[in-house]
């Protein structure tokens, strides 16, 4: 049985993926046009390469169609209900850093915490009738994260697009999303609250628990492990 790693299939992320391997001894590449993601495996036997998009990836694991995933560790906590008994977290990659945010208005002079958003939204909501609006992709990860802070009165919208242009657009009153420098954040006047950092993820390589790891898999991932340079994982 041959072990399936997937990885992005395109990009800045698939280019640092490649050459993390590359770096360990391992030569991912793709083979024929861009369109057919397919792609090769040099330097580990027993290992087949699968592109797929980042966010196909979390999906992919946790119905063991895939042996090894590289994505980000924010879609794999968002899209996987207990995450942990689903994948196994082998190794960070240290690259495609991004952090989890929520973010208001500038113009909320005395909003620059969770505790003053919390107070923002039970004010808002006796002035307007309504749950104050957050917009987010992250739906579970940013739930999860105000019910531990006590963050009441407020309601998740989704957004798959320009999350940040939303409170502009009068379809949300704050966001909660990733970002790496705060530069799109300042351009569409918003600012971080001071405590609230959801999470900080980056690329991760995770294991499937429910894939098929019998007929040798497991003694392929044990070698692909020590090629890597990494310990194998308890599945």
């Amino acid at each position: 049985m041959m072990l399936k790693l997937g990885v992005p299939s395109k990009g800045r992320l698939m280019e640092q993926t490649f050459d993390w391997f590359a770096a360990r001894g391992v030569r991912l590449r793709r083979t024929g046009s861009e369109r057919e993601y397919a792609g090769a495996v040099d330097g580990a036997d027993g290992v087949e390469l699968v592109l797929l998009s980042a966010g196909e990836i979390p999906r992919e694991l946790s119905a063991g169609r895939i042996h090894l995933g590289v994505t980000g560790s924010d879609l794999v906590r968002d899209k996987l209900a207990d995450w942990s008994c689903q994948v196994a977290e082998l190794a960070p990659l240290g690259f495609g850093h991004a952090d989890l945010i929520i973010a208001v208005p500038t113009a909320w002079a005395d909003v620059d915490t969770l505790e003053d958003l919390d107070a923002a939204a039970s004010a808002f909501r006796h002035n307007h009738g309504h749950r104050l609006r957050i917009a987010t992709k992250y739906h579970r990860l940013v739930r999860e994260f105000l019910q531990a802070q006590g963050v009441a009165d407020y309601q998740l919208v989704d957004s798959q697009g320009a999350t940040e242009g939303t409170v502009k657009n009068l379809t949300a009153e704050a966001i909660a999303d990733i970002t790496s420098s705060g530069e799109t954040l300042r351009a569409n006047h918003l600012k971080i609250l001071a405590d609230a950092l959801v999470h900080q993820s980056q690329a991760t390589l995770f294991a499937a628990r429910d894939a098929d790891w019998t007929n040798g898999a497991k003694a392929d991932l044990t070698r692909f492990c020590a090629t890597l340079g990494l310990a194998a994982p308890a599945l």
